[in-house]
């Protein structure tokens, strides 16, 4: 899961470069294939079908609408909103994560921790601060990604215990490219250099990666003992904004991060607690 935490900010980094340049359906697409085909790369010779083989097809499906939700979501508006908000904003993921637990995994849900997923979204508020400038619909895409990206933790959680790591980003992938191949011939760019095109090729590359140690996590260990991890990504979130744009989170960032990160490691020290 740290793995996976420091790939995504540098992921999230070049999205926010490349849809200031071309559409995000465009940059989803190129991002989804190089995804696909780094699968096929490195498992199929290994497995042959068995790649292929899944228990759970109609999770599989879930999954993938899951993970394809949240990019659309994240690459629509991330050109909108600094890389260390956006991170911020994704925090609440694990809390959700948290909350959906209880009727997808039958994980039990004490009182302490629903408390912790209101306090965490009482964080995003801070955040986002409803009245600001800061306030528009990109930061509201922002929360739907996040919402849409527990969802995927959530059935990756149960699809881990009958398919292996690999069969599950296969298939995400594979969902994923399908549904914007249908899409992406209306919004085609080509791009000027061959920049762009491996910057673009790097999305697939670490979002597939990425991915697939978070299906290897959740292999290993309960959802809301993994989830919490997610926190590294502001280390990496703040460099790569900093460097890359040369944004400077705010006091409100900081803080509605510290309330986030202080619910969802509440969390996850119940569930080591009672581990």
């Amino acid at each position: 899961m740290c793995v996976a935490c420091a790939l995504f900010p540098v992921q999230n980094g070049v999205v926010k470069l490349l849809t200031g340049l071309y559409p995000w359906q465009e940059v989803v697409w190129v991002r989804l294939v190089t995804h696909l085909v780094l699968m096929c790369v490195l498992f199929l010779p290994r497995r042959g079908l068995a790649l292929l083989r899944t228990r759970a097809p109609l999770q599989q499906v879930v999954c993938s609408a899951g993970l394809l939700g949240s990019m659309v979501f994240f690459f629509s508006s991330a050109k909108y909103v600094g890389v260390t908000e956006a991170i911020a904003i994704s925090f609440i993921a694990p809390l959700v994560v948290t909350f959906l637990a209880w009727p997808v995994l039958g994980e039990r849900i004490t009182f302490l921790r629903l408390a912790s997923v209101v306090i965490g979204f009482v964080g995003v508020v801070i955040v986002i601060r409803p009245g600001s400038s800061v306030f528009q619909w990109a930061s509201l895409m922002m929360l739907a990604s996040a919402i849409f990206y527990a969802i995927y933790q959530i059935v990756v959680r149960r699809v881990a215990a009958v398919d292996s790591p690999a069969t599950i980003a296969f298939y995400c992938a594979l969902g994923s490219t399908l549904a914007m191949s249908f899409i992406v011939p209306f919004h085609w760019q080509t791009p000027d250099n061959w920049r762009d095109v491996v910057l673009m090729v790097s999305l697939g590359i670490s979002g597939g990666l990425g991915h697939y140690c978070v299906a290897r996590a959740f292999s290993y260990a309960p959802a809301n003992l993994i989830a919490p991890l997610n926190y590294t990504q502001m280390i990496g979130s703040v460099g790569v904004g900093y460097l890359m744009f040369a944004e400077i989170p705010d006091s409100y960032t900081w803080i509605g991060s510290a309330v986030i990160i202080a619910a969802g490691l509440l969390v996850g020290w119940q569930g080591r607690r009672k581990a």
